[in-house]
C-alpha cells in the first residue's frame, strides 16, 4: 500500500510542476510580446561608442531594455535622444552577459518619440568576433 501512495504523490507533484512551469512560460511569452525591437548594432572588441538612428520609426515608448547576444558587453552609458530635442542620459554601468539584458529603463516624461540612441560600451571576455547589442522598447 505504501509504494502506491508514494507513486501517486510523485505523479501529483510532477503534474503540478509541469502545469505551473507551463503557466509561467506563457506569462513570459505574453510579457515578451509587449516589447518591440527598435534597432541593433554589432559592436567591436574594446571600448567604443555606437549610435542607433531611428529615422522613420513611428512608435513611441515609455521603457527601454538592452539585450546582448554573441558575447558579453560591459554597458557603460547611454543617451536617448527625443524628437523634440530633449536628451536623457542613462548610466548603466553593468556587465551584460551573452544572452542577458539590462534593467528596464524608464523614459522621463512618459510616452516619448525617439530619434536616436547613443551608447558607450566595452566588450569583454572574447578577443575576436562581435557582440550584438539590441534595443527593445515598450509603450
Amino acid at each position: 500500500m505504501r509504494p502506491a501512495i508514494t507513486l501517486v504523490s510523485l505523479l501529483t507533484i510532477l503534474f503540478l510542476s509541469f502545469t505551473t512551469s507551463k503557466h509561467v512560460h506563457l506569462n513570459e511569452t505574453s510579457e515578451l510580446q509587449r516589447w518591440k525591437f527598435i534597432g541593433d548594432k554589432r559592436v567591436d572588441f574594446g571600448v567604443d561608442r555606437d549610435v542607433i538612428h531611428l529615422g522613420k520609426m513611428k512608435d513611441d515608448f515609455r521603457k527601454l531594455m538592452i539585450k546582448v547576444t554573441d558575447g558579453p558587453v560591459k554597458m557603460l552609458d547611454m543617451k536617448v535622444y527625443f524628437d523634440n530635442g530633449g536628451v536623457q542620459d542613462v548610466q548603466i554601468r553593468t556587465l551584460i552577459s551573452q544572452g542577458g539584458s539590462s534593467r528596464v529603463i524608464d523614459l522621463e516624461g512618459g510616452l516619448r518619440h525617439l530619434s536616436k540612441i547613443e551608447f558607450w560600451y566595452e566588450t569583454v571576455g572574447f578577443a575576436k568576433g562581435k557582440a550584438r547589442v539590441a534595443v527593445w522598447g515598450r509603450r
